[in-house]
């Protein structure tokens, strides 16, 4: 049986892959299997990340928590837990962004993986669902545990010579602006993709023509091949032009968030269709860069000049969607959580200002600057009751959702079928 194969751990939170491979099933949960190669995996990758033996006992602990995924994936299925397909796609964009920026580029993760960005997002489809089907039970079963003061205060009173410092932490907002391609840019972008058009119209080979020319390095070096896709993977500006196409025919250029498209239909099954495209991108350019380095500039002078208020300007002009609604404002970060650039220009603020524009890098690809406020430094420090009585709650909070979890897969246990084979 081959597939990917991925977990969701239940402390952490991390995704991670293991290899394609044949290989012997060593247990069942239920209508679920766990096989040999999943679980030599995850040992594997738990203990080289711990810099520890990857021994007998480790392999057994890994593998109770695979069982314990599959019985709560199960007990999902039983309660009738349902995930949509939009919040499963989303969930898939997070996932690959996230493992293109641990790899480096789209290119070294297709490389790893030996397919095509689009590829790996239908790999990811089945076990992302079951994924999100167990977050969700798990949700509704522990989203919302009380704790009581007194609760948190024993807790503290038993654990304080244990608990360690409260880490130093920052609390940061920033303005960030994305270089936009000028309309002269993307005029040329779009001329050079009606030029190749029309190359194809007069005979070019389709596949020579995405390998040496498309900026989707994912399907470009597969001749532009996106392989079988349902309904709701691409832009809907480029899934509305791909299934009006007719089997071979070959669309006009397409406009969609990232650029202009060639796309070409080659099989269509049912709400499933097999097509590839060639992708140009506009390029941005020096041009575009300064005119963002100078509007955080002018913001900057404007809100020191007390014109106007960071927020306010962060509401107006930031292009972080996530964070512009709430006044420009990226959170609480403890040092550590922070890349070294970033924590290099915060170090160099006292609290109240604002730094000078700098370039912040999202992908390989992608990058914009910003401008960053300190709000407030907390160094490191003891903790205690009257000045961290939130994050101990946190601590006791979460010790005790791991408590009652621990019970009901017990009870899990008792109700649901399992068997370890190894």
């Amino acid at each position: 049986m081959k597939k990917i194969l991925f977990i969701i751990f239940l402390l952490t939170g991390q995704i991670l892959f293991a290899q394609e491979v044949l290989d012997k099933i060593i247990a069942v949960v239920g209508d679920e299997i766990i096989l040999k190669s999943e679980l030599d995996f995850q040992t594997e990758l738990f203990a080289a990340q711990r810099g520890i033996k990857p021994d007998k006992k480790l392999r057994k602990q890994i593998l109770n928590k695979l069982v314990e995924d599959k019985l709560v994936y199960t007990e999902a299925e039983l309660d009738s837990i349902e995930v949509t397909d939009d919040e499963v796609q989303a969930q898939i964009e997070n996932l690959i962004n996230y493992y293109i920026q641990q790899y480096g580029s789209k290119d070294k993760l297709e490389k790893a993986y030996g397919m095509s960005i689009e590829k790996i997002k239908r790999e990811l489809r089945d076990d992302t669902k079951k994924n999100l089907m167990s977050d969700k039970l798990k949700a509704k079963k522990f989203g919302k545990v009380d704790i009581s003061r007194h609760e948190v205060e024993k807790f503290f009173e038993e654990k304080k010579d244990s608990l360690g410092e409260i880490p130093e932490k920052f609390t940061i907002a920033h303005i960030f602006i994305n270089p936009k391609s000028s309309e002269r840019l993307k005029k040329k972008a779009k001329k050079f993709a009606e030029a190749l058009l029309d190359s194809l119209k007069n005979g070019a080979d389709f596949a020579k023509l995405a390998k040496k020319y498309s900026d989707d390095p994912g399907s470009a070096i597969e001749g532009g091949d996106l392989g079988f896709v349902k309904r709701g993977v691409f832009y809907p500006e480029f899934e509305a032009a791909a299934f009006a196409l007719k089997k071979n025919e070959i669309s006009g250029v397409v406009e969609s968030p990232v650029g202009y498209h060639i796309i070409q239909l080659l099989e269509r099954r049912g709400e499933a269709i097999h097509v590839r495209h060639i992708l140009i991108k506009p390029k941005t350019d020096s041009e575009a860069d300064l005119k963002a380095i100078e509007l955080l500039t002018d913001l900057r002078d404007s809100i020191l000049a007390g014109k106007n208020t960071f927020e306010y300007y962060a509401k107006k002009y930031s292009d972080d969607k996530q964070t512009a609604p709430l006044g420009g404002l990226l959170g609480t970060f403890e040092a550590g959580q922070l890349d070294k650039p970033l924590l290099d220009l915060i170090y160099k603020l006292k609290v109240g200002e604002i730094s000078f524009p700098k370039r912040l890098n999202l992908t390989q690809n992608e990058y914009g600057f910003h401008i960053v406020k300190l709000l407030k430094h907390i160094p490191a420090h003891k903790p205690s009751l009257k000045t961290d009585y939130d994050e101990i709650k946190k601590l006791a909070e979460f010790k005790k959702k791991e408590k009652l979890f621990k019970n009901w897969i017990s009870e899990l246990k008792n109700k649901i079928y399992w068997e370890i084979r190894a």
